[in-house]
């Protein structure tokens, strides 16, 4: 029965190049048969040799894929679970674990045409008991892990070759009937999975492990690659930490449905960064339930936490100083000076302006607000000019701060352009405004970090085609240094939707243990976004949540960490 199954693609497939050669030939016919210079018969036996290498192409392509589909799939044991790896074509490239029931991991380990697929099947059950049992073998797990690994992928690789050979092969014999044809579809096909496998190995990433992207009930558990200190101090080869990786989905296998709660390092200071709220009610709940499940020490907010000032909307900052953590707010563009001065009665609230700083949690921050309202139609707005000078004064301040003894740790700024004229001057700045993500090392060192929409932008976001996502992070910082060490990146879905989303990033710098993440003059390799000086009074209807340094990750269809 199963014979059956695989003839049917395979029958199908050949009778469509079958037909697409007899069209294109008929065509050519036609053509050159009207302008009387060329034998039909010529045309019959010798067709044109584009047609033939288009032919040529797509026969090697579809057998070196059928081969994949039909036995280009490895089952191997990966220390106490049993695998499935499985090659596939892909035009990024990248490796995804698939843990289920608990969703799946995607790592961007490489940039090819092919992609790595492993899916945990289950928890083999008579080692994961020898491993509860005998806890002292989880210190040899590691090198097993990493043998298993290895034989795993050299299996994989050669059981691929074979694949694409025979279904290259194969089809081209049944397409062409001819031997020579065939083989030279076998070969050509070993050729481009050689090609393909060296761009891999030129373009392997292992750090990419660092930087995961988790969907599923993984999304509430980023705990699995470690916490922030420990990435930075332990990591050194990914065997290692792949293992790691493996020894902890198992503890959380062992927890059957509960969720272990995410424990960093008692030096780590964990900030939520939020912004563009506007008006969203559904945020409150979201950042408090951040704030309980991840014991966050203070939150920032960039601003434009209202949608248009006015003195009816100060009700909706009631629920601040319930949040369960002190917060620390600048004014946005959509945010009157009635709205700061509400917020400055309200217990737990610091309101930063004109570069006034405080000290919060141990860290020392110091912000503007921005000098435009911009729901005011009878303001005349200074626009980018005045966003420069806002930024200048903010920068200004935070000189006399350093000359005074009193060194700002994190500037905040609604307006990523007033936030850009304070490179040089401290490690990191927070900005919002434009409902999308972006982050950068500026050209004298300081790490701007521009954060989406914590309410998805508000309920203006129903007049869009797609609902905006909700995005927040979570900065770690150490607590000596207060120098940034890693962030998470949390994305729900919008209105209507209930995606969730958390992916691990780490500063450059931080990549190499014992380096020094202050601001210095030489720009960083990491990549950065576009300027960032569009209004958040208009969001386009779905921004992109691209982070600098990872591709935002897909779609999910798991719970949000909300209560």
């Amino acid at each position: 029965m199963a014979r059956d199954v695989r003839r049917v693609p395979f029958r199908t497939a050949i009778t469509a190049i079958n037909r697409f050669r007899q069209r294109f030939q008929r065509r050519f016919q036609r053509h050159y048969r009207s302008r009387g210079d060329v034998p039909t018969s010529a045309l019959v036996s010798s067709p044109h040799p584009y047609t033939r290498a288009l032919g040529l192409v797509a026969v090697v392509l579809f057998g070196a894929w059928l081969g994949l589909l039909i036995v280009g799939s490895v089952r191997t044991p990966v220390g106490p679970m049993d695998t499935k790896m499985t090659l596939r074509p892909s035009l990024t490239g990248g490796t995804k674990i698939n843990v289920s029931p608990l969703g799946a991991l995607e790592l961007d380990s490489h940039t090819a045409p092919i992609r790595l697929d492993v899916d945990v099947d289950q928890l083999d059950p008579v080692r994961s008991q020898a491993l509860v049992e005998h806890p002292e073998r989880l210190s040899g797990l590691q090198a097993e892990v990493a043998h298993d690994v290895s034989a795993g992928t050299t299996e994989l690789a050669v059981r691929s070759c074979v694949a694409v050979v025979s279904g290259a092969t194969a089809l081209g014999l049944a397409v062409y009937r001819r031997p020579r044809r065939a083989l030279a579809a076998g070969g050509l096909a070993l050729a481009l999975l050689a090609a393909s496998g060296v761009t891999a190995f030129a373009t392997w990433n292992p750090k990419s492990v660092l930087e995961p992207r988790f969907s599923g009930l993984l999304s509430s558990a980023p705990q699995v690659v470690g916490s922030a200190r420990s990435i930075v101090t332990e990591f050194d080869v990914y065997q290692k930490e792949l293992a790691r990786l493996v020894t902890n989905v198992t503890k959380l296998y062992d927890a059957t449905s509960t969720l272990p709660s995410y424990q960093p390092d008692p030096g780590t200071l964990r900030v939520l960064q939020v912004s563009d709220i506007h008006l969203n009610p559904a945020a409150w709940a979201i950042i408090g339930s951040l704030v309980k499940q991840y014991r966050i020490d203070l939150i920032i907010d960039s601003g434009d936490t209202m949608d248009h000032g006015s003195a009816a909307e100060n009700s909706f900052l009631d629920p601040i100083p319930d949040l369960g953590a002190p917060y620390v707010w600048v004014r946005g563009n959509h945010d009157s000076a009635a709205t700061q001065k509400y917020l400055r009665g309200l217990k737990n609230v610091h309101v930063l302006d004109n570069g006034r700083a405080v000290t919060v949690a141990g860290i020392r921050v110091a912000g503007t607000g921005d000098p435009q309202f911009t729901p005011d139609r009878s303001l005349v707005n200074g626009g980018d000019a005045a966003e420069e000078m806002a930024g200048i004064r903010l920068a200004s301040a935070i000189r006399d701060q350093e000359r005074a003894g009193t060194p700002v740790d994190i500037a905040v700024a609604h307006n990523p352009i007033a936030a850009r004229e304070t490179d040089g001057t401290v490690p990191l700045v927070l900005a919002g405004h434009v409902h999308h993500r972006e982050t950068e090392i500026m050209p004298f060192g300081t790490r701007l970090k521009i954060e989406g929409s914590a309410g998805g932008g508000g309920l203006r976001a129903v007049q869009n085609d797609k609902p905006e996502k909700v995005r927040a992070s979570l900065l770690y910082l150490d607590s000596t240094t207060k120098r940034l060490q890693a962030w998470d990146e949390i994305t729900l879905g919008g209105l209507g939707l209930t995606t969730a989303e958390v992916s691990r990033h780490l500063p450059e710098e931080a990549g190499v243990p014992g380096t020094d993440p202050s601001p210095s003059g030489t720009p960083s390799t990491e990549p950065s976004g576009p300027p960032s000086g569009s209004p958040s009074g208009a969001p386009s209807g779905s921004p992109s949540g691209a982070p600098s340094g990872s591709p935002s990750g897909p779609a999910s269809t798991s719970r949000s960490p909300s209560p």
